[in-house]
């Protein structure tokens, strides 16, 4: 599981530029990994939205179903 600080070290690889300038040295094989890794963390983050989402107004929003 990814604890807070792991993913408050990636973002301060996004903010300072690290990550872009790890991507502009990098060998052609590690810069599709990069660009995998941020399409993953995309995808990743969307779900945890709509996951966030479901925890908070869980209940509170109609689904259509008996509950």
């Amino acid at each position: 599981m990814l604890t807070l600080k792991d993913l408050e070290e990636f973002e301060m690889r996004l903010k300072s530029g690290a990550l872009e300038e790890e991507f502009k040295c990098a060998p052609e094989e590690r810069r599709v990994e990069l660009l995998e890794l941020l399409e993953k963390l995309m995808d990743t983050a969307e779900l945890a939205d709509e996951v966030a989402t479901r925890l908070i107004f869980r209940g509170s929003i109609p689904t259509g179903k008996a509950q």
